[in-house]
């Protein structure tokens, strides 16, 4: 097994909500540790680029609104196959179809509204992590 980083994002429903700790818990508790995290207000050009891969998707416009609406939650975790372990904490994108004890049973209003990001590969992950953070900022 290969010690991976991935990139997180917990969204601003979640951070609305005050539930970046008990997000967090989750993440620590499936043994993926937080290397590097951010709280930052996303700005317009920042969401643009970050969704870039869905610029021609009729729900483009509003998941930038919506990600820019409020402050969200940057992070590197980083553990034993980070990617594929974080995709199962956060659980289906639906939080009606999401696993028991998952981010989104747990945390999500709607599919729109799910909580958190997460890379769905280590390709994405790399691309990901470097358009919020340096690597001096996850050294060490």
């Amino acid at each position: 097994m290969a010690t991976e980083r991935t990139f997180s994002i917990i969204k601003p429903d979640a951070t609305e909500r005050n539930l970046t700790g008990k997000i967090n818990a989750m993440i620590e508790e499936a043994g993926l540790r937080i290397v590097a995290q951010r709280r930052i207000q996303m700005t317009d050009a920042q969401a643009k680029r970050f969704y870039d891969v869905h610029a021609e998707r009729p729900f483009y416009g509003e998941l930038v609104e919506f990600m820019t609406s409020a402050p969200v939650v940057v992070q590197v975790l980083e553990g034993e196959n980070a990617v594929a372990k974080y995709r199962e904490v956060m659980g289906a994108t639906n939080p009606a179809e999401a696993a028991e004890g998952t981010i989104r049973k747990e945390c999500a209003l709607s599919i729109g509204e799910n909580s958190v990001h997460g890379s769905d590969s280590l390709e994405n992950a790399k691309l990901e992590i470097g358009q919020f953070f340096s690597e001096a900022d996850i050294a060490g």
